[in-house]
């Protein structure tokens, strides 16, 4: 049984180390990785995958950290907010980030629900919009009907009169 217990604890280290080489200052990418480990990239991508769900700040592959996902970024500032200012940066330095960065992230993810309140009141703006061209476009549609359809009427009529009493010319 001990030998099991060593063995996955072996196998958790080289996970992790692995996956330090996906962070900064390495920065390289899956595939480079998975080739020289010699492991698959798919194997790669479920071992970030699971560090992510267990809240581990795993970026994709972009040497600029402005090129982090939104998800990675707000994972930054959630990881950093209780931070001391030293603490802060040890961890931008262990990143190549800057505080600078983290605080415009942080200022960004803090204002993002004011831009989804006036995106959501443009859209219902824009929704009533659609909805009263509708509505003008269904009217002038039945409108066209109905003249259409006199027309018809007015068409079969005189097709009807010239076989009843003939046409005028004759």
């Amino acid at each position: 049984m001990r030998c099991a217990e060593t063995k996955g604890s072996l196998h958790d280290e080289r996970r992790e180390a692995i996956l330090k080489k996906l962070l900064p200052p390495h920065n390289r990418t899956v595939a480079e990785v998975a080739q020289e480990e010699g492991i698959s990239v798919a194997t790669l991508y479920n071992w970030r995958k699971k560090a992510r769900q267990a809240g581990r700040l795993l970026p994709d592959q972009s040497d600029d950290p402005e090129g982090w996902s939104s998800q990675d970024k707000f994972h930054a500032v959630l990881e950093t907010a209780a931070l001391s200012e030293a603490e802060n940066a040890e961890y931008c330095r262990q990143r190549s980030l800057y505080p600078e960065q983290i605080q415009r992230w942080q200022a960004s993810c803090e204002g993002a629900n004011d831009r989804s309140e006036v995106a959501s009141k443009k859209q219902n703006e824009a929704r009533k919009a659609d909805c009263q061209e509708n509505k003008d476009l269904k009217r002038e549609l039945r409108r066209k009907e109905a003249a259409l359809a006199e027309t018809a009427a007015l068409l079969a009529l005189r097709k009807k009169a010239r076989a009843i009493w003939g046409d005028k010319d004759e």
